[in-house]
């Protein structure tokens, strides 16, 4: 391999790298919270027993399988998806849930900003319990 291959191929993970910590960075659950209040509260609601409104109820949905509980008929889709809630499948979908689970009900073009995504995972994790 040529030194410029080399530092090439260093180059480009090193990027790759930096993209996957972005990607899984912390969250802080206070500005999540404000995440969730401003672009999911009009459609979910987070308490035990809490209502189902636009979409499900999303008391206890870490560690379910999607398309079940939350009192919500979930589409076709979204039941065949095969998906566990965990932290990484929460921001998966909650950045682009069309692109995620097509044929999806859920209506929302999803959160562009990393920073403002694991937020609202760090929120929608404690909320949630």
């Amino acid at each position: 391999m040529k030194p410029h291959d080399t530092f090439l191929a260093f180059v480009v993970a090193a990027l790759a790298m930096s993209a996957t910590a972005a990607w899984a960075q912390e969250g802080e659950a206070s500005r999540g919270q404000r995440v969730f209040n401003t672009q999911c509260r009009a459609c979910h609601t987070l308490e035990k027993d809490g209502a189902t409104t636009a979409g499900p109820n999303l008391h206890g949905v870490f560690g379910r399988k999607a398309g079940i509980g939350g009192g919500y008929e979930s589409s076709d889709a979204m039941k065949k998806s095969g998906i566990v809630w965990d932290d990484t499948t929460m921001a998966e979908y909650n950045r682009d849930p069309k692109g995620k689970v097509p044929g999806t009900k859920m209506l929302f073009n999803g959160v562009k900003n990393a920073g403002q995504l694991a937020d609202l995972v760090a929120y929608l994790k404690e909320a949630t319990k």
